[in-house]
């Protein structure tokens, strides 16, 4: 079956960006070893992305108008008006995640739905039951602060630990599975 995946990288102290967006931090360890072949299993099996409009704002700064995601259908959540580059397939929503689901999966034509960037949107999937694994590169960096994982209001039920490896650089993966309909105990 599909999964809604969080495929991302944060520090060690658990933040994916600090607090201006700056991924300097990150960037510094393009092209190590095991990354990009990481990076291409992965996208192999995704159908669907969807996304936050900050990453999506961040993306268009950052990628000179370019989509890196050409042939993919994304979403954007956000309550602003962007351009779509050339060759992009991108459908602006605006409320709650569970409304879409069935559109992702339509989208996703059975390949897996990958939550990118933001930690915000990827919390209201986990809070909403609809998160099913999160994939994180742990950087060895540590940042302080910044804009965190997966800012939740509380602690989640135990995560099963499916796999891990490690990457090149000190990068270590760990892949995650999330407790079928529930992010914190007693939750429904």
């Amino acid at each position: 079956m599909p999964r809604i995946q969080y495929f991302v990288a944060a520090s060690l102290d658990g933040f994916i960006a600090t607090p201006t967006d700056d991924l300097g931090w990150l960037l510094q360890f393009d092209g190590f070893e095991g990354g990009a072949e990481s990076y291409d299993a992965f996208m192999a099996g995704v159908g669907c992305i969807v996304m936050g409009g900050e990453t999506y704002a961040w993306l268009q700064e950052h990628d000179a108008g370019t989509w890196p995601y050409a042939g993919t259908p994304a979403y954007v959540f956000t309550h602003h008006e962007y351009p779509v580059p050339d060759g992009a397939d991108v459908t602006f929503v605006r409320g709650d995640v569970a409304e879409f689901i069935a559109d992702f999966r339509d989208a996703a034509q059975g390949r897996n739905i990958w939550v990118v960037g933001g930690g915000n949107l990827a919390a209201q999937f986990a809070d909403a039951g609809l998160l099913d694994e999160i994939i994180l590169s742990l950087i060895p960096v540590v940042l302080g602060e910044g804009k965190r994982l997966l800012p939740l209001k509380g602690p989640t039920a135990p995560l099963e630990l499916a796999a891990s490896r490690t990457l090149g650089r000190g990068i270590v993966e760990l892949r995650y599975l999330l407790a079928a309909g529930t992010t914190r105990p007693g939750a429904a």
